[in-house]
């Protein structure tokens, strides 16, 4: 699946896109307030984890190219997930992960045009339901797409002491 916007040209992710993602994934949490210090153990171990998640096409999505530049990324799995209200019949969901575009690209649509590949890609696979994670710089964007705020909390098992 590609497309084209104002210049930019969609491709997917390839195995030879691997460092870019694990760039955009490591830049796109440094903005959200992390430091390169925190960042570090996690980037390391993504790119581990994500060579042969793209090579048996577990993880997938898109890049945005312009005048020989990739400038943004999506990227996107199907996960296993037992039936839910949200998704009553169906047993797995979509995740979107490591939206990204380059800083001096941002406000041109790139990210909109991201994700609706990601959404037409859920479709076509026969999804129900998709889920992200927003930064709150996104968030704003998402709600336009029509996307909404779910109850999903979480805990950090290595920072938190049993509870009594």
């Amino acid at each position: 699946m590609s497309g084209q916007l104002s210049g930019c040209v969609f491709r997917p992710i390839s195995e030879g896109d691997a460092d870019l993602i694990g760039r955009h994934r490591h830049e796109m949490f440094k903005a959200s307030g992390r430091t390169d210090e925190i960042l570090a153990p996690m980037t390391e171990a993504f790119a581990k984890w994500l060579v042969p998640q793209l090579t048996d096409d577990a993880y997938f999505g898109w890049i945005a190219h312009e005048a020989g530049v990739d400038i943004a990324g999506l990227g996107m799995m199907v996960i296993d997930w037992p039936p839910h209200p949200s998704h009553p019949a169906q047993d797995r969901r979509g995740y979107i992960l490591n939206v990204f575009v380059e800083p001096e690209h941002r406000g041109r649509g790139i990210a909109r045009a991201l994700m609706g590949l990601a959404t037409d890609e859920g479709r076509r696979l026969g999804l129900e339901y998709l889920v992200l994670h927003a930064t709150a710089m996104a968030r704003p964007m998402y709600e336009k797409l029509g996307w909404r705020q779910t109850s999903e909390m979480a805990i950090d098992l290595r920072r938190s002491s049993p509870t009594q």
